[in-house]
């Protein structure tokens, strides 16, 4: 992967995950301020995003885990902070459930990996034009069948969904069917959560349920933020991450 690194090689290490559809530019504003204040940071590329090309095949969110567990070994990481944001937030779920010794602290801002209730109109939306996609196949009429999968997506896809393709459509409907709060319950590790209190992408209700889940979390609301909350207050996300880190 596509690796950044600041700071002084002998501080401790922060990983910083970025969103999906984002890169290493996203957090790196973020980053350099962490490097300032003390820590050796390292930022990734994730497969699929920046310069680094996507996976050989359609991945899921644990596969991506991995490779961020592979990375590090390979950069000699032994234990590591770790920040997220959005995507990056739901690998750092997996991480510090599934990875315990590797991660000394997390801190997620804006992170995914709660699955909001599905509305009851939505489910059937969905369900109806399933009947209606594979009857069409079943009878052989695949054109139609293509042209109404589509007119579907160009219509109700989410705007991510529709700016992927290839395999990493495959690749996003996979992660963001993945509901995470098992691995949240799992965390042994502090928990710092970064919220922007207008966040529609990932509102602030998820942030509160996985201060709920995580049993050694706190949650900071920044008002009037959005999803990319820790950017809009970068001065006061690298005061509260650096204070967190310390104590």
């Amino acid at each position: 992967m596509n690796t950044v690194i600041l700071g002084d090689e002998t501080a401790p290490v922060l990983t910083m995950l970025h969103g999906w559809g984002a890169n290493i530019e996203l957090v790196r504003p973020l980053g350099e301020r962490m490097a300032a204040l003390g820590y050796r940071v390292v930022m990734f590329d994730l497969p699929g995003f920046g310069q680094t090309p996507p996976p050989p095949e359609a991945w899921t969110v644990f596969d991506y885990a991995a490779c961020v567990v592979d990375a590090l070994h390979a950069l000699n990481i032994e234990t590591t902070h770790l920040f997220g944001h959005s995507f990056g937030g739901r690998l750092s779920l997996i991480l510090g459930a599934d990875y315990p010794p590797i991660v000394d602290k997390i801190v997620l801002a804006d992170a995914a990996g709660i699955r909001p209730p599905v509305a009851l109109t939505v489910r059937a939306r969905t369900a109806a034009y399933k009947s209606i996609r594979d009857g069409l196949n079943r009878i052989g009429l695949r054109g139609l069948s293509d042209s109404l999968r589509n007119a579907y997506s160009a219509r109700y896809g989410s705007a991510d969904f529709n700016a992927a393709g290839g395999v990493m459509r495959e690749t996003f409907v996979k992660v963001v069917n993945q509901d995470l709060r098992g691995w949240a319950a799992r965390i042994s590790a502090p928990t710092l959560l970064l919220w922007g209190d207008r966040d529609e992408d990932t509102p602030i209700s998820a942030g509160r349920e996985m201060e709920r889940l995580i049993p050694d979390a706190g949650l900071v609301v920044f008002e009037g933020a959005g999803h990319y909350s820790y950017l809009e207050r970068a001065a006061d996300a690298a005061r509260i991450m650096h204070t967190f880190f310390k104590n």
